[in-house]
């Protein structure tokens, strides 16, 4: 196991993170104990989670996965010092008003929201504390383009919210902050804020980064290698996409894997992971990582290992024989051809899944 410095900050992790989403909805707590003992057990030091999750959210498992993870740390006291631990305070509440009322996201917001993850998830601290999604209007969640007409003054400003943040650092509830979802400006404007006002910068950054979805890659990409902000990728599978399990069945229908989140939710098949044209692409890719010899995770992984852009890969797993299959692609690369034809496959598959 890898690891790397987060943008300028002092956090040591490995190059794969364990994401938990699926804690507390696909996953029961026990389950969920296997699975990040067996995580820590093969030296992953770094756990994601966010206190909208578990996913789909639901009023009624709100907080649940930082609850599980915090049942786990009461378990296991000396996990908590040996494991980087990241959470996120959902943006405006994007119609879940059980994660908070009305259209904003205030300093207040932000002091809530952390001081709720803290107690779930029985810790002091939070090591990286991540804006899961910006209060301005953004294109993102499968939504491509950005619309000036949907911008008003009633959103927070961004150095209210890292005013929010330093204060949260300097009362030693968290030790970094980071970005979620964001875009060129909204990180350039976080790092000329913190710099012009000596408030904390962004570590990291973590957006959607897979063989579907490189739109990190126009512009993004030099953004963050400028400023020195660190990428975790999250989504390398596409939501099962890339695992090759949809190939023959499609993501619904009576052929479908049940058990498989795109294809138990219809809120996740309506957004980008959902597309016919997402699902046309992992069908290329898988096919092609097979004409190589490769499975396709051992392809969608290896992928983001091979990229430059990435520090650390964000894996969500329902299993630990998932776990185990994916921690067996740790430290692939692939060489030069693969990703000259990964590239030529992308000429007529743009991103579908952005």
């Amino acid at each position: 196991m890898q690891t790397v410095k987060l943008g300028k900050s002092d956090l040591e992790v490995t190059d794969i993170c364990l994401g938990t989403m699926t804690f507390g909805e696909q996953v029961s707590e026990s389950i969920s104990f296997e699975i990040l003992d067996q995580a820590v057990g093969q030296g992953i030091n770094f756990l994601d989670t966010a206190e909208m999750y578990s996913v789909p959210a639901r009023a009624e498992t709100f907080g649940a996965t930082e609850t599980i993870i915090g049942n786990w740390f009461s378990r296991n006291p000396q996990a908590r010092q040996s494991v980087v631990l990241a959470s996120k305070v959902a943006g405006p509440s994007r119609g879940m008003p059980w994660v908070r009322e009305g259209a904003g996201m205030t300093a207040d917001d932000i002091i809530r929201s952390c001081e709720g993850s803290l107690k779930r998830l029985q810790t002091d601290y939070i090591d990286l504390y991540q804006i899961h999604w910006p209060a301005r209007p953004v294109p993102a969640f499968g939504n491509r383009y950005f619309d000036p007409e949907k911008t008003n003054s009633d959103q927070s400003t961004i150095e209210e919210q890292l005013r929010a943040l330093d204060r949260l650092v300097r009362e030693g509830k968290i030790r970094y902050v980071g970005l979620s979802n964001e875009t060129p400006y909204g990180v350039s404007e976080f790092i000329r804020i913190a710099e012009a006002e000596n408030l904390p910068r962004v570590a990291s950054i973590q957006n959607p980064y897979c063989l579907l979805n490189r739109s990190y890659e126009n512009a993004l990409d030099e953004t963050c290698h400028q400023l020195d902000v660190s990428l975790l990728a999250y989504s390398p599978l596409a939501f099962g996409l890339l695992t090759g399990k949809y190939d023959e069945s499609g993501i619904t229908g009576p052929q479908a894997p049940a058990e498989a989140r795109i294809a138990r939710y219809e809120s996740v098949q309506k957004q980008r992971w959902g597309r016919a044209a997402a699902l046309d692409a992992a069908r290329v890719y898988n096919a092609l990582a097979r004409r190589h010899d490769l499975t396709p995770v051992q392809l969608a992984i290896g992928f983001c290992n091979t990229k430059w852009q990435v520090a650390s890969t964000i894996i969500g797993v329902r299993t630990p024989e998932q776990l185990k299959e994916i921690l067996a692609v740790n430290g692939l690369t692939l060489d030069s051809q693969i990703m000259d034809e990964i590239d030529a496959i992308r000429l007529n598959h743009f991103d579908p899944a952005q």
